[in-house]
């Protein structure tokens, strides 16, 4: 049966990227992008807009591009899988969903730094 699990975002960096080592020893980078998305209202035109917040890791060699070049506020495309963990707290099971990225490419650089593009694991 065939299946899909793909996203792409583009957005702003909301924090410095967080760089943290599993138990294994492998390499995670963990940051927050914010998307903004516009939309005028059907009855007088009015002009709304709401910002969604999506939580990113990248492992491997990607985190480490990520760790080097990312920073809160920098403009990037995203490629990636949505994930969804669970922990507990408190005896109550949490669900949260997050980006595992696959690619990455910074946007707000000058056009011959935005080649630099890296791929995942």
């Amino acid at each position: 049966m065939p299946a899909l699990n793909k996203v792409q975002l583009i957005g702003y960096l909301g924090k410095d990227p967080e760089t943290r080592f599993t138990a294994t020893g492998r390499k995670v980078c963990k940051f927050s992008m914010a998307v903004t998305r516009h939309w005028r209202t059907g009855d007088d035109g009015e002009e709304k807009e709401a910002t969604d917040w999506f939580n990113v890791e990248a492992w491997g060699r990607l985190g480490e591009v990520c760790q080097q070049y990312l920073a809160k506020g920098k403009l990037v495309y995203v490629e990636g899988r949505l994930q969804t963990d669970k922990y507990e707290h408190e005896g109550e099971t949490r669900y949260f969903t997050k980006v595992v990225a696959s690619s990455m490419q910074m946007l707000d650089r000058k056009p011959e730094e935005m080649e630099v593009m890296a791929e995942g694991e």
